[in-house]
C-alpha cells in the first residue's frame, strides 16, 4: 500500500473512530488499536492462513477475551490490528465499481463501512462474542 493510500484509509478510520459511543472510545483507550498495510507472514502461518490469502485478513483480537480472564491468570496487554489491505480488498477497492447483478462496491463510503465493521467485530471479541455472534449482529 502506498503512502497516499495509508493516509486516505488512516483518515476514515479516524472518522470512524470519532463516531463511536463514549463507552467505546473509554474501552479503546485501554485496547489499542494498530494499523497495519497487512499481516506478517509469520502471523499467517500461526493463524493457520495461507499467506496468498493475506488480503482476506482485515483484523485482528490479540489477548483474552474480557468473559475468559480470571484473577489466577496474569494476561499479556490486548490489541486491535486493523490491517489497512484486507478492509480495503472485502470493501471492493477505492474505486466504485458494479458487480454484474448490479450492486455497487468500492468507493470510499464502502472502505468506510467496512473499517466499521471490522473494529466493532475485533472489540465483539474482546468482549468475548464469537462468530456466530458477530454475525447475527451484522458484525462478520
Amino acid at each position: 500500500m502506498v503512502q497516499k493510500e495509508r493516509e486516505r484509509f488512516d483518515a476514515l478510520f479516524e472518522d470512524v473512530l470519532s463516531a463511536l459511543p463514549p463507552a467505546l472510545h473509554a474501552m479503546l483507550e485501554e485496547v489499542p488499536v494498530v494499523l497495519e498495510d497487512h499481516p506478517t507472514r509469520g502471523l499467517l502461518e500461526e493463524l493457520g492462513i495461507d499467506p496468498a490469502d493475506r488480503a482476506s485478513v482485515c483484523g485482528l483480537h490479540s489477548g483474552t477475551p474480557l468473559t475468559e480472564r480470571s484473577v489466577e491468570h496474569g494476561a499479556l496487554p490486548d490489541v486491535i490490528t486493523l490491517f489497512r489491505e484486507g478492509i480495503v480488498d472485502e470493501a471492493g477497492g477505492w474505486e466504485p465499481w458494479t458487480d454484474e447483478d448490479g450492486t455497487q462496491l468500492g468507493g470510499p463510503e464502502h472502505v468506510h463501512r467496512e473499517i466499521r465493521i471490522t473494529l466493532l467485530h475485533e472489540i465483539g471479541h474482546h468482549f468475548g462474542l464469537e462468530e456466530d455472534d458477530l454475525d447475527r449482529l451484522g458484525y462478520a
